[in-house]
């Protein structure tokens, strides 16, 4: 009987596709984030596979991972990468959190902490902004992110209470709505001041009822509007 010799061809194992902004977002995390004592893990994956580029005007691509704010229309910006990153650690977020977050802006902090968690509310009282960060969402693949138009000084109520609460713009003093809608045992993060130039990022616990708040640090937010 004559043997016939198979040939398997080899495959070439190809390295996975990376676009052009891949080395940026791990070049923003180690410098800009980790390097200045953000070591939660969870934070620096998420802020590594979020691509921010896609969540701020055209005009602004190219500086989207630069170590600043940018503005992105109608009074508005989105947080530098480090403040995003510093925030949300400090809520220490879980995956089976459910969180509301204050002010989507362009809808990149929601889409970090839905990396993280399990469900996100956010809510933007500029309707332009929040359309256009409803769409970006989507288009990213965020279906745990639900987005609304309104004033968030009264929060989301229906789906109340979350495990943790992040506003990402500066009220004279905390909301009262805000503190009923967050668990026991919940975070609050929130920038606090009348102005630009006397505002402090604090952070909001609640523990058998009663609230402690401890102040972070001096921060510039845009102010928070009401309707």
């Amino acid at each position: 009987m004559k043997l016939c010799a198979v040939v398997i061809p080899l495959l070439m194992i190809l390295p996975v596709q990376q676009d052009e902004y891949t080395q940026k977002r791990k070049d923003m995390v180690r410098e800009q984030i980790e390097k200045r004592g953000i070591k939660n893990e969870a934070v620096l994956t998420a802020m590594e596979s979020v691509p921010r580029h896609e969540f701020v005007p055209e005009g602004q691509v190219s500086r989207a991972y630069r170590d600043g704010p940018l503005p992105i229309g109608h009074g508005q910006t989105i947080s530098q990468p480090y403040v995003v990153g510093y925030m949300t650690a400090y809520l220490e977020p879980k995956p089976t959190d459910k969180v509301l977050e204050i002010g989507t802006g362009s809808g990149y902090q929601a889409a970090v902490l839905a990396e993280i968690t399990d469900e996100v509310f956010t809510i933007e009282i500029v309707e332009a902004l929040s359309e256009s960060a409803k769409e970006i969402l989507k288009k990213q693949g965020y279906t745990n992110v639900h987005v609304y138009h309104g004033d968030g000084f009264h929060g989301i109520p229906e789906h109340a209470p979350y495990d943790k609460i992040i506003v990402t713009a500066a009220p004279g003093e905390i909301p009262q709505p805000l503190i009923d809608q967050l668990k026991e045992g919940g975070k609050m993060i929130i920038p606090v001041g009348e102005t630009s130039f006397s505002q402090q990022l604090k952070l909001v616990t609640k523990k058998d009822g009663q609230i402690s708040i401890e102040e972070l640090l001096p921060v510039r937010f845009v102010p928070f509007t009401r309707d």
